[in-house]
């Protein structure tokens, strides 16, 4: 299994979100709060459709690259999980790289917060990341599911319900 730029932002957000993904178990049709961001992801910037392509290569899926200039374009809607984009954006950099494409840097978009991030990808970055791919392996491979995180992000997240349904109130 390729490991996808969801499955390294999911490690940083949560294991257990990244588990269920991973085993095809996958809340993100049914959470308005997706729906929401695929819907600033459409809307947004529409105008780079005609100048930069959507990129897929090894697993990963890059909303726009500027081919032109080297630079990833990522949209996110809110900056609150920008360490996890970050390193989602470092990871996509460290794919291209693998791929014969040097100087890619990256650019995180937060249009409802009107906020952008650089991003570059350093050399202990590069071996941060093959750690984590080893790391994320096993999450994705293991016979357990990790256990919930009691964050108050996650009653943001797409997997609330499922995660949280057999708490009594009280």
């Amino acid at each position: 299994m390729d490991i996808t730029g969801t499955h390294f932002n999911y490690y940083m957000v949560c294991h257990r979100k990244l588990w269920l993904f991973a085993n095809n178990i996958q809340m993100e049709h049914s959470s308005d709060l997706v729906f929401e961001g695929k819907l600033i992801h459409e809307t947004s910037y529409q105008q780079r459709s005609a100048t930069y392509e959507e990129v897929a290569i090894d697993g990963i899926k890059v909303d726009y690259f500027d081919t032109k200039n080297k630079v990833i374009h990522e949209i996110k809607k809110s900056s609150k999980l920008l360490d996890s984009h970050a390193w989602q954006v470092k990871y996509y950099i460290y794919v291209m790289e693998l791929n014969g494409m040097e100087g890619v840097t990256g650019v995180l978009e937060y249009p409802k917060e009107r906020k952008t991030e650089e991003v570059f990808l350093s050399m202990p970055d590069r071996e941060r990341i093959k750690e984590l791919l080893v790391e994320i392996d096993k999450v994705i491979h293991s016979d357990k599911c990790p256990g919930v995180i009691h964050k108050p992000k996650c009653k943001k997240c797409s997997y609330y319900d499922f995660c949280y349904s057999a708490e009594s109130e009280g």
